[in-house]
């Protein structure tokens, strides 16, 4: 037994060294102002992305710009990644408070299906928008775009039930939230548009990956 103590002790410090590296893709917290932030809390690099639901530049740079961000960016830990709204109409809000059912482990996933799928529940929302029966209380005209956009049907295909889909509607706190990080968006950053972008703090000019990926420091690539 003595003469195995050394070889047990020499054999520690590989066991240590072999432990794998953390990957940040999988750590989602809620920032101060509401916004859902992956990756590293202490990385050098923060990038804040202002989105609309509605907004079908958005939805092709979270479909170009997702992969790579995640992969090159934030899984080492180099940058955060924290998604704001910025809405724009009575629609993008019902698609903001959806993504926000389950929490911030459920928020990525239902973020990147909202996009993946807007052309299916922005075709349908063409065709409700002409219809002139609509309820007057904002709750309940939230509820009814959710049921008959498609919006709720992409949600239940995640797993959720049209109990869970309404009390997320109705979220006062869900709603605050959004509502100050769109103000903050359209009022004090200033962005032009959306996607719109800041990066530590400073607002990076253009709205696709190309701009985006060129304003990123070296040390994050």
């Amino acid at each position: 037994m003595k003469k195995l103590l050394p070889l047990a002790l020499f054999a520690l410090p590989v066991a240590v060294l072999a432990a794998p590296a953390a990957n940040w893709v999988s750590r989602v917290t809620i920032s101060a102002i509401g916004g859902h932030a992956m990756g590293n809390p202490a990385a050098p690099t923060k990038l804040v992305e202002y989105v609309s639901y509605t907004c079908s530049h958005c939805a092709h740079f979270v479909g170009e710009a997702s992969a790579p961000l995640k992969a090159n960016y934030v899984k080492g830990g180099k940058v955060s990644v924290e998604i704001r709204n910025a809405v724009r109409d009575k629609y993008d809000l019902t698609a903001a408070l959806l993504a926000r059912c389950g929490g911030p482990a459920r928020f990525m996933g239902n973020h990147e299906a909202l996009f993946a799928n807007q052309d299916a529940w922005m075709e349908q929302l063409q065709s409700y928008d002409r219809d002139a029966t609509k309820p007057t209380d904002q709750i309940a005209a939230l509820r009814d775009i959710g049921q008959k956009t498609g919006l709720y049907t992409l949600m239940a295909k995640r797993g959720y039930t049209p109990a869970q889909l309404n009390a997320c509607i109705a979220s006062p706190m869900a709603m605050k939230q959004i509502m100050a990080m769109t103000d903050e968006a359209w009022n004090k950053v200033k962005i032009s548009g959306t996607p719109g972008f800041t990066i530590n703090g400073t607002l990076v000019a253009g709205s696709d990956w190309g701009k985006l990926q060129a304003a990123l420091p070296p040390a994050a690539r």
